[in-house]
């Protein structure tokens, strides 16, 4: 399903998706990135998925279309080559409560946070 409009809120870090039937979805960047379909996060089948951690803080630095199919997204982590079709941005909006939940709860079992985790040098 192909949004109507795409609007990317920067300070938020929140893209918007608005579809002709009215629906709408406001997905936040963090909850992007942890769901980026790359092969880096997903890996090649559903048991080598690499739990992402520490982006909460996470912005979208740019949107890239990919033909009428899809959109590339670039974090400001550096993360960009996830491409984020039509089709997986509706998934990941309509599931995106109890993928959200799933998260927190992987999240959790493994120790992790979503707070980046800093490395204090000593000099």
């Amino acid at each position: 399903m192909t949004p109507t409009q795409v609007k990317l809120h920067q300070i938020s870090g929140i893209l918007e998706l608005t579809y002709a039937d009215g629906l709408r979805f406001d997905l936040p960047a963090e909850y992007l990135r942890v769901y980026s379909p790359s092969a880096e996060v997903q890996g090649h089948s559903a048991n080598q998925a690499v739990l992402q951690f520490g982006k909460k803080h996470v912005k979208i630095a740019n949107l890239e279309p990919q033909g009428h199919y899809a959109i590339k997204i670039i974090f400001s982590d550096g993360h960009d080559s996830g491409i984020y079709s039509w089709r997986y941005l509706f998934e990941l909006g309509h599931q995106q409560a109890e993928k959200w939940a799933d998260y927190l709860a992987q999240l959790e079992a493994a120790g992790k946070q979503r707070e980046p985790q800093f490395i204090a040098v000593s000099r």
